[in-house]
């Protein structure tokens, strides 16, 4: 059973950075990608960012240029680099592994709150 435990998140000023960190319990042998979803109040969650485990990345396009995802393979372990925070990241930062059975382990979030 693979458990992501999110870290990292908290309040921050506008335009100010922060890092997400994301482990994981148990084997990641069947896991092909990490990434990161968010769910603000009221909207849908949506996916942030995703790094495959050959390196491949996507991000949406509300944070191309300002968040970078990277991953330690050594340590288990995602990274979100957020800069030039928005008031509109003010969110639930979840992470997420995908496995090649074909289910997604989500950890319980991480809450990031931009303030303006």
């Amino acid at each position: 059973q693979v458990q992501p435990v999110e870290s990292g998140g908290g309040l921050v000023q506008s335009g100010g950075s922060l890092r997400l960190s994301c482990t994981a319990s148990g084997s990641l042998s069947s896991i092909y990608a990490m990434g990161w979803s968010r769910q603000a109040p009221g909207k849908q969650r949506e996916l942030v960012a995703r790094i495959t485990i050959g390196g491949s990345t996507n991000y949406a396009d509300s944070v191309k240029g300002r968040f970078t995802i990277s991953r330690d393979s050594a340590k288990n372990t995602v990274y979100l680099q957020m800069d030039s925070l928005k008031p509109e990241d003010t969110a639930v930062y979840y992470c997420t592994m995908d496995s090649i059975r074909g289910y997604i382990y989500w950890g319980k979030g991480t809450q990031v709150t931009v303030s303006s």
